[in-house]
C-alpha cells in the first residue's frame, strides 16, 4: 500500500505539481517521517519521468530497479506502476515542454551612410534583418540592427556552435533529451 500511495502522489506531482498536504497525509497514514515521503515520491517520480522519457522496455526497466536491492514483490510493483503510466507521463512531459517560436522568413538590408553634413568622407554600414517567426499559429516580425562586425562574430559563434554539434559528447546529450 505504501509503494502504490508514493506511486499516487508522484504522478501527482507531474500532474499539478508538490502538494505538501498531501505528503504530510501520507506521512501520518505511513507513520513515517514527511521528509521520507517527499524524498521517497522525488525518487520515483525522477525514476518514472527517465524511463517514460527514454520509452525503456520491460526488461531495461527490470534491470535498472533490480540495481537498487528491493524484493521482488516491489520490482513488480514498480514495473506495473510504470507500464500502466508511462504514456500518461510522457504526454505530461510533453506539455510541459516549451513552445518556442519557430523560423519562417529573413529579410535582410544592407544601409551604408557615406556622408553627413558635418562630415563629408564618412563610410558607416549598418545590416537591418527583418526575422519573420511562427509561434502558437501566429506570425511575429522581430527587427535587428547591428555592423558587420559583430554580425560576423555572430557568425562564427553560430558555426563554432554547429561544430559543437558534431562531437560525440554532444550528440549522447541529444539523443537522451528525446
Amino acid at each position: 500500500s505504501a509503494v502504490g500511495e508514493l506511486g499516487r502522489l508522484a504522478l501527482e506531482l507531474l500532474r499539478r505539481g508538490a502538494a505538501p498536504r498531501a505528503c504530510e497525509a501520507a506521512a501520518r497514514k505511513l507513520n513515517i517521517g514527511v521528509d521520507t515521503v517527499q524524498h521517497g515520491v522525488e525518487g520515483l517520480t525522477y525514476l518514472l519521468t527517465e524511463s517514460s522519457k527514454l520509452m525503456i522496455s520491460e526488461a531495461d526497466f527490470q534491470d535498472s530497479i533490480h540495481v537498487l536491492g528491493f524484493s521482488d514483490e516491489l520490482n513488480k510493483l514498480l514495473l506495473q506502476l510504470y507500464l500502466d503510466n508511462r504514456k500518461e507521463i510522457r504526454s505530461v512531459l510533453g506539455e510541459l515542454t516549451p513552445k518556442l517560436p519557430s523560423y519562417h522568413n529573413l529579410e535582410w538590408r544592407l544601409d551604408v551612410q557615406l556622408a553627413s553634413r558635418s562630415l563629408r568622407q564618412q563610410i558607416k554600414p549598418a545590416v537591418t534583418i527583418k526575422l519573420h517567426l511562427n509561434q502558437h499559429e501566429d506570425q511575429t516580425a522581430q527587427v535587428l540592427q547591428t555592423d558587420p562586425s559583430t554580425l560576423l562574430h555572430l557568425i562564427q559563434q553560430l558555426e563554432q556552435a554547429l561544430g559543437e554539434m558534431k562531437t560525440n559528447h554532444c550528440r549522447r546529450i541529444v539523443r537522451n533529451m528525446k
